[in-house]
């Protein structure tokens, strides 16, 4: 993945060994394993099961022994986020290795939505109107009481679970009519006691941002915020002193200072907010966010630090002090004597003003170029269109930075462009896997 990558290169150009470890078949090939950064690489099992399970936590910890490894930086998936906590446990318990991972306590509480959202609510931080839901009569016992209350309320059901083809589903509720509701909901078998949705409350306006933010005992070290999208692939830094980017870090920091067990809490913490604008009582607009997700793991937005240069090479000693020195090898003590978190603006470190934006050529080459063209030659989109689209490519191409190549160090970005999407495609294709969108930097295929 492009954040593994940007954060390897990073460590590299900092003048540390980087040892990689990724999943590698001969279908799904490692793109990242090529890189110039990396001085070694290990295939890492499957999770899945439990006996895989064990197997996985299992080769990192033989890893970190082998190689004599001083830190972990988990890079985790959505899929392999609990597993990789229990490997966090595991490798403190039977190495002195540190590690950039939360425990699993922390980790399962975050990443399911209903939880965090109850976390949330303990910690009087603002979140949406939310609900778990295990039934079909649940849903519509909670959107009678919401709807009574607040007329006008809308709201959409999301899984709780990895669920591709449910996940994109942004139909309001209630709908014009109550039949239409009850019908609606009727046919969603997959919300059960075993597979829990969400019923959360819908933001107006459409803005969506995410954050990236690493801590390490319970101080935020660096801090990125961004537009977002559904499926982001354009990743641009809100300029520091915008009010967004302001209310973003005052929530992350507020959620770690008031979170318990703050002298352990050592982790990647990113966020998504929804953002809605009202009217002041001075007639000011003012923007609202709401936490919407929470994701303990590292963001795609951190590839924002991976330009060389001071907040570069800041960042790296950030995650370098998880070993209790910096750079200097100067003791790094980041809680106050009343155990609170010594967090500051003044310290953090965030992406250089000079910052190129990141996009992945092969997603803008479909979306910009060749799927505008096809779009106009089944006469479906005016040339302005067209024009306004190439414009945009070109845009990108000569003044942002592409995600994964680097000329220092081009073989990710050809693997990645040439080896692992086309193979991945076509084991889909011979496997019969259907699938509706690519994620060029994670990744991930989506079924549908």
């Amino acid at each position: 993945m492009a954040k593994g990558l940007a954060l390897a290169r990073s460590f590299y150009l900092s003048g540390h060994r980087v040892i990689g470890a990724d999943f590698d078949t001969f279908t799904s090939p490692c793109s990242g394993r090529y890189s110039r950064s990396i001085s070694a690489f290990y295939r890492l099992p499957n999770p899945g099961g439990r006996r895989g399970a064990e197997a996985y936590v299992e080769r990192l910890v033989d890893i970190i022994k082998a190689e004599d490894v001083k830190l972990w930086v988990s890079c985790s998936g959505v899929s392999t986020m609990i597993e990789d906590a229990r490997a966090k446990e595991s490798i403190e318990q039977q190495t002195p290795c540190k590690c950039i991972q939360f425990d699993i306590g922390t980790t399962s509480k975050l990443h399911e939505k209903g939880s965090f959202m109850e976390e949330c609510r303990k910690l009087a931080l603002p979140i949406p109107e939310t609900h778990e839901v295990k039934s079909q009569r649940d849903v519509l016992r909670f959107l009678s009481a919401s709807t009574a209350a607040n007329p006008g309320r809308q709201f959409i059901l999301k899984p709780v679970g990895i669920d591709d083809i449910n996940r994109g589903n942004m139909t309001l509720l209630p709908l014009s009519s109550e039949g239409e509701t009850q019908r609606y909901v009727s046919r969603l078998l997959e919300i059960a006691d075993s597979s829990p949705w969400i019923l959360q409350q819908f933001i107006p306006g459409g803005e969506e941002y995410c954050t990236h933010a690493l801590v390490v005992r319970g101080e935020i070290k660096c801090f990125v915020a961004c537009p977002s999208t559904e499926m982001l692939m354009h990743y641009e830094s809100l300029p520091r002193n915008s009010a967004l980017w302001e209310s973003m870090f005052d929530f992350t920091a507020e959620f770690v200072r008031r979170s318990p067990g703050l002298e352990t809490m050592t982790g990647h913490l990113s966020f998504d907010f929804m953002s809605t604008e009202r009217v002041t009582n001075n007639n000011r607009i003012k923007k609202d966010i709401y936490a919407i997700e929470c994701n303990p793991r590292a963001h795609t937005a951190v590839v924002l630090f991976a330009q060389r240069g001071l907040e570069m090479d800041d960042m790296v000693d950030a995650y370098i002090s998880a070993l209790g020195v910096n750079s200097g090898d100067k003791r790094v003590d980041s809680i106050n004597e009343t155990g609170s978190s010594t967090t500051t603006k003044e310290t953090l470190i965030t992406p250089p003003e000079n910052l190129k934006s990141r996009y992945w050529m092969a997603h803008d080459l479909i979306s910009l170029f060749i799927y505008p063209m096809l779009l106009w030659c089944y006469g479906l989109v005016h040339l302005s269109h067209v024009i306004s689209s190439i414009n945009e490519f070109a845009l990108h191409i000569f003044t942002w930075q592409e995600g994964t190549f680097e000329a220092w160090d081009p073989l990710p970005a050809f693997v990645l462009y040439n080896i692992y999407w086309p193979m991945s495609v076509l084991s889909a294709w011979w496997h019969g896997r259907r699938w509706s969108r690519l994620n060029v930097s994670t990744t991930k295929m989506f079924a549908c």
